[in-house]
């Protein structure tokens, strides 16, 4: 540019000629170019200082970061070091404490098997103890046992005789089965009975009356009475017997039972203490095949009975008789002398019942030794062994009897024992 009106071109060097308001226009153009250029240098620039900037400030940022994290990992590793110490630290206390534990066990475990030592050393002494007295037991029970074999080989040696007599009645038996009496005699049963009676009147029955009851004035009599008194007129025992025969009986068969309510009016009008029904009624019927049926449930002292036990009966109701006779007699004594006898009658009552006790017993055994010997004869060694304990049983009751005394009867009696003193001085 030569003047401020021209203008030379940049390319061809030549000069134009404008006028003023063109070359403002251009002017202006060319300014407003130079600014803008200069705005983007600027503004790269600018760009370049804030990238500058920005890697500067990501350098810094990189670089505390990494300081951070590498301090976060000096304080995780500081972390991980206090951690093991202290799980070490923990560790160790857990396995003091184990230690600790397992010393107590031991101790606890040695200390209990002291006291099962102890304990199983008292149980063997006890159990020695309990040995040695079972042993001594053993001894006295095998020294008992050999007293009373000796007791009973001796009483069964007692009984050899009565046994040899049954043995005879079981052979007269064989040919029996419930008729025991008419068939084998020949006669009727009241002729029977009276027979065999008769055979021991002389020896075992020399104060006893034995005759037919005629004496009808009640209406009504019985076929047989028993009495017996002792030498001063007392009465030991007391029997009405009524005999049934089956063949006696019409074509509608009775039983026993249709004849035991005439009985028991016949016993308490002629004052007998029991009632016998003898009986060949019911052959079949295994109750009273037994032999002695006791039917005091019905009617008060009364008992039936097959032939072959008439005279058994007579002899264990006697000996009864005979042993309350005795306590009677004492107590009529007593009585007499205004003695205070509360606890006698009860005494005597128990007496009774422990005798009527061993008598039914030994009432089954008899029962029993029937009944085998009409089952099979096969077993007379079982009628045996019966008709030896129903001997025994008759053993205890005598032996009750013979236990009973004055001096038991007045026992915890203050009144009866100052009284016999003063008859003992």
């Amino acid at each position: 540019m030569t003047n401020n009106n021209s203008i030379q071109c940049p390319k061809c060097n030549e000069v134009f000629k404008v006028d003023d308001s063109l070359y403002i226009d251009i002017v202006k153009q060319v300014r407003d170019k130079q600014f803008n250029d200069e705005i983007n240098n600027r503004l790269e620039a600018a760009e370049k200082d804030k990238l500058s900037s920005i890697e500067l400030v990501k350098s810094q940022m990189q670089s505390g970061f990494q300081e951070q994290l590498n301090q976060k990992e000096r304080e995780i590793a500081d972390l991980k070091l206090k951690s093991r110490e202290a799980l070490i630290d923990e560790v160790s206390k857990k396995e003091d404490k184990i230690r600790e534990l397992t010393s107590k066990l031991e101790q606890a475990d040695a200390q209990k098997k002291l006291e099962v030592s102890t304990a199983v050393n008292q149980i063997e002494k006890e159990k020695d103890k309990l040995e040695n007295e079972l042993s001594r037991k053993e001894t006295e029970k095998e020294l008992l046992e050999k007293s009373l074999n000796e007791q009973f080989n001796n009483q069964l040696k007692a009984k050899d005789e009565l046994l040899s007599l049954k043995d005879g009645e079981i052979e007269r038996l064989k040919d029996y089965k419930q008729k025991l009496s008419t068939k084998m005699l020949g006669e009727s049963l009241e002729q029977h009975c009276e027979t065999e009676f008769n055979k021991l009147r002389a020896t075992a029955f020399q104060n006893a009356y034995f005759e037919k009851d005629n004496d009808a004035s009640d209406g009504t009599k019985g076929d047989y009475i028993y009495r017996e008194e002792d030498h001063e007129g007392n009465e030991i025992v007391s029997i009405m017997f009524e005999m049934k025969n089956e063949n006696e009986t019409t074509s509608t068969k009775k039983k026993n039972i249709d004849f035991l309510d005439k009985l028991d009016k016949d016993r308490k009008s002629k004052g007998c203490e029991y009632a016998v029904l003898v009986s060949l009624l019911e052959t079949d019927n295994d109750y009273y095949n037994l032999g002695i049926v006791d039917m005091s449930h019905k009617y008060e002292k009364m008992y039936v009975i097959r032939p072959q036990f008439f005279i058994q009966l007579i002899s264990l109701l006697r000996n009864s008789g005979l042993k309350s006779l005795i306590y009677k007699a004492e107590l009529k004594t007593i009585r007499d002398q205004n003695i205070d006898i509360t606890n006698f009658e009860e005494k005597i009552t128990n007496f009774k019942e422990g005798f009527a006790k061993n008598y039914e017993t030994a009432s089954k055994h008899f029962e029993k030794a029937i009944e085998e010997i009409d089952k099979s004869i096969a077993r007379m060694e079982a009628v045996k062994t019966a008709l030896t304990t129903s001997a025994n049983q008759l053993r205890l009751a005598n032996n009750k009897a013979d236990d009973l005394s004055i001096k038991k009867l007045t026992y915890n009696n203050p009144t009866m024992k100052a009284k016999f003193d003063e008859l003992n001085k």
